[in-house]
């Protein structure tokens, strides 16, 4: 069945019309390049990048510069991210679509559902598709997430909780994981 999806996808792409575009979003946490694909009349994001990210776009794929005002998905975007970053956004509406292989689609599909205020690990994600093993590769997939804070890669911790590697850099990293994570609770406190 799977199968049958990813060609029945790769048909209509090779049969669409697909036209990118770029803007720059500024936020607390720096500057985020924003790559948007209108599929056919079906908008989406399908980049959100770092400065310095570990692996960019590629040159020429990110179509042509917009502003960010004027754009429906780009101005939904970030105040979704304002919003998100203020800590009174805990859920994305912003339609995103990846591309990549059969084993890193899973991989982003399965961070996608990762709630917000939790982690998980490598470890346990390769568990869930079966084999403990494919850790790495999970790994290697999380690195290549292209569309960082809204498919949260962030959320993914070593098997000792320990903050490991994330294309935006670790102190974002700790930022977005603090944001998220609940308050402290004050009730046995006397003062």
């Amino acid at each position: 069945m799977e199968n049958t999806n990813r060609h029945d996808r790769q048909r209509k792409l090779m049969n669409a019309v697909v036209t990118r575009r770029h803007t720059t979003l500024s936020t607390t946490l720096g500057d985020l390049l924003a790559v948007a694909e209108d599929l056919d009349g079906q908008d989406a994001l399908i980049g959100l990048y770092f400065p310095a990210h570990w692996h960019p776009p590629a040159d020429g794929t990110i179509g042509h510069h917009v502003p960010p005002t004027g754009d429906r998905l780009f101005t939904t975007l970030a105040g979704e991210l304002a919003a998100y970053l203020s800590g009174s956004l805990t859920t994305f509406t912003t339609p995103v679509r990846t591309h990549g292989d059969a084993f890193s689609e899973q991989v982003w599909d399965r961070l996608a559902r990762i709630p917000y205020g939790a982690t998980t690990t490598y470890g346990v994600i390769a568990a869930e598709f079966g084999n403990r093993n494919l850790a790495q590769r999970v790994g290697q997939a999380v690195g290549h997430n292209p569309v960082s804070i809204l498919v949260p890669c962030h959320r993914v911790v070593g098997s000792d909780g320990s903050l490991t590697g994330y294309a935006g850099g670790l102190d974002r990293k700790r930022t977005l994981l603090a944001l998220e994570s609940p308050p402290a609770d004050d009730a046995g406190r006397l003062f």
